[in-house]
């Protein structure tokens, strides 16, 4: 725990450095203090005069979003909350579209998203301008009730598949991505999110980018949070009601991530990438897939249908969603020691539960992020 506590105090001094270097550069017209840090570990409200020592923050912050990152956030937020007792962080999951409408309403001190927001939704954040931070990588499994071991799909096929145009597994598209294979004779059903999912986003994103309007045309529904899915299939709440589904029924196909998938011991499918190569859904290739990505400067991107012969193909990306202009003192100064562990050790948590980390290049700017934060005085 020591070695945690030492991080944490040396990425508050990094803020206090960065946030001293930029200077008026930080957006800050108002004359608003951002939070940095003294030597020594302490943090500072610059321009107050005021410090916290990080062993003495103390206040609760409540969260909600995505399912995807939930196992990850659940072990981070254990171990930040043991170091530093004072501090309660509750985390409830609901998907990405409920995350962000929580956070848009100001009832939670931060979102859990695996999408951005839509520009339709920017002018209902009643907080004003809101702030990403990356925090894991992963893939999004397609996973199946099926006694075949090593299935390969393409992205063709999976469209298909969910389109309700194929609907046994011995059908010939299925058969021609896994030659030799014994399929058998199964009705697929197809399971899906119920909720707005981020999850659902990335996973239609793919479609959408492999065969769909980026590719041949053959997925037809387009990509989102909700999909207007075909009447024959059933839908589950979060990552793990999908998973859940694909586990209790035979033949059956979902869309899960990789920690919920693990923990439900479903098999699935290696996947055909934009390099022609069939890739199991594994940290390294979700790695694989982020580590050549184009990040804008709010530091989105997408990691879906990534160059690179050994890139999984539907590798998702997920973000804590934070106002910039913090509006209560405590609950600031909690949530901007939370994202610098996330951001250094936690990153270390994060093959324990089935994510993999972000490369050094991502970790380093959503740090120097961090000195946007504007902490009231």
């Amino acid at each position: 725990m020591r070695t945690r506590r030492l991080g944490l105090a040396a990425g508050l001094v990094a803020i206090a450095l960065v946030t001293a270097a930029c200077g008026d550069d930080s957006g800050n017209s108002s004359g608003e203090s951002t939070t940095t840090a003294a030597a020594g570990g302490s943090s500072t409200s610059a321009g107050t005069g005021s410090t916290v020592a990080p062993e003495d923050l103390k206040g609760t912050l409540d969260a909600s979003g995505a399912t995807f990152p939930k196992a990850f956030y659940e072990e981070a937020i254990a171990e930040f909350t043991a170091e530093y007792k004072g501090t309660t962080i509750n985390y409830g999951g609901g998907g990405s579209g409920k995350g962000r409408q929580d956070l848009a309403d100001q009832i939670v001190d931060w979102a859990g998203s695996d999408s951005p927001i839509p520009d339709a939704d920017k002018a209902k954040f009643k907080g004003g301008d809101v702030l990403y931070f990356p925090t894991v990588v992963a893939p999004i499994t397609v996973s199946a009730n099926l006694d075949v071991d090593k299935l390969q799909l393409s992205c063709q096929t999976i469209a298909k598949i969910f389109q309700r145009e194929i609907k046994t597994w011995n059908d010939a598209a299925i058969a021609t991505d896994n030659p030799g294979v014994s399929l058998p004779s199964t009705a697929i059903v197809v399971a899906h999110r119920a909720d707005s999912s981020g999850t659902t986003d990335n996973f239609t994103k793919f479609l959408d980018k492999g065969c769909g309007t980026g590719g041949d045309g053959t997925w037809k529904l387009k990509s989102g949070s909700t999909v207007e899915w075909p009447s024959d299939t059933q839908a589950g709440q979060g990552n793990s009601g999908v998973a859940q589904i694909v586990k209790d029924t035979k033949g059956a196909i979902g869309y899960v991530d990789l920690s919920d998938a693990k923990a439900s011991g479903l098999k699935f499918a290696s996947v055909k990438n934009k390099a022609g190569k069939f890739v199991a859904p594994t940290l390294e290739a979700a790695s694989a897939a982020a580590g050549g990505v184009a990040v804008k400067d709010d530091l989105t991107f997408s990691a879906s249908w990534a160059e690179g012969d050994a890139s999984y193909p539907i590798a998702a990306q997920t973000w804590i969603l934070v106002y910039k202009k913090q509006t209560d003192k405590a609950s600031a100064q909690i949530t901007q020691a939370f994202l610098q562990y996330i951001l250094t050790d936690g990153q270390t948590l994060a093959p324990q539960v089935d994510f993999a980390p972000l490369p050094k290049t991502l970790v380093d700017k959503a740090t120097a992020q961090l000195a946007q934060i504007e902490i009231p005085a």
